[in-house]
């Protein structure tokens, strides 16, 4: 687990912490990759609609499973959903993406009654010994 300041200039050094860790577990590049992109679209989404001044993340490691969690400071209310981007449209297509990576994802009120934890779930497939 680790706390960084919501900043978008934060993302890049969440998407490195993560890949370092799986890295470590041994675990596959094409799991890196998911985890890395999942951990991009959960942290941006919590700088860009919360009024966070840190998130933190948490990577867990269930065997089959590999769990991202991404807890938000944000005092609001709304459920996180994927949007419905145009074809013109930069953004909205995060948690559409996170969608297709995971096996499963989605949001719990965060233990200290504040914020969100938004989470994803991703197959963890291990590289032969």
């Amino acid at each position: 687990m680790f706390r960084l300041p919501a900043l978008s200039a934060s993302v890049a050094d969440a998407r490195g912490r993560i890949r370092a860790r799986l890295h470590e577990w041994g675990l596959c590049a094409e799991l890196r990759d998911d985890a890395s992109l999942v951990v991009t679209e959960l942290f941006t989404n919590a700088v860009r609609h919360t009024d966070s001044e840190k998130i933190i993340c948490a990577l867990h490691d269930a065997g089959s499973v590999v769990r991202v969690e991404v807890t938000d400071q944000g005092r609001g209310n709304e459920v996180p959903a994927p949007g419905f981007a145009g074809a013109d449209e930069e953004g909205g297509r995060g948690l559409l993406l996170v969608s297709v990576l995971s096996l499963a994802w989605g949001s719990d009120p965060a233990e200290d009654g504040t914020g969100r934890v938004v989470w994803a779930e991703l197959a963890s497939h291990r590289p032969p010994r």
